[in-house]
């Protein structure tokens, strides 16, 4: 897995500081992720499964081509990260209630 380190400043123009853009992409990653996971069970839940032994585990070729998929894909918070930089996250400030 090769890095690539993002400019401070680019995050800094996207966000009115670092930390709010920490905040911000991590939302997006978690619903990213839970996204994901959705679509996983899913799809798990449509495969068939072999015969049970409680003795003998077997493995599923089909569970295994689809982890190995999901496990290849990009990773939620780098994701989350490039969306946040191209403008494509939508956020919003909670309103105080006090006031």
């Amino acid at each position: 897995m090769e890095i690539n380190p993002i400019d401070l400043k680019q995050i800094e123009e996207v966000t009115s500081n670092i930390y709010e853009a920490v905040i911000i992409s991590a939302k997006k990653a978690r619903d990213i992720n839970s996204r994901n996971k959705l679509e996983y069970n899913t799809i798990l839940s449509t495969l068939t499964g072999g015969i049970e032994d409680e003795f003998d585990e077997k493995e599923n070729p089909d569970q295994l081509k689809l982890s190995v998929e999901f496990e290849s894909r990009k990773k939620p918070h780098l994701t989350a990260l490039e969306e946040l930089l191209e403008g494509n996250v939508e956020y919003h400030y909670k309103e105080d209630s006090e006031k």
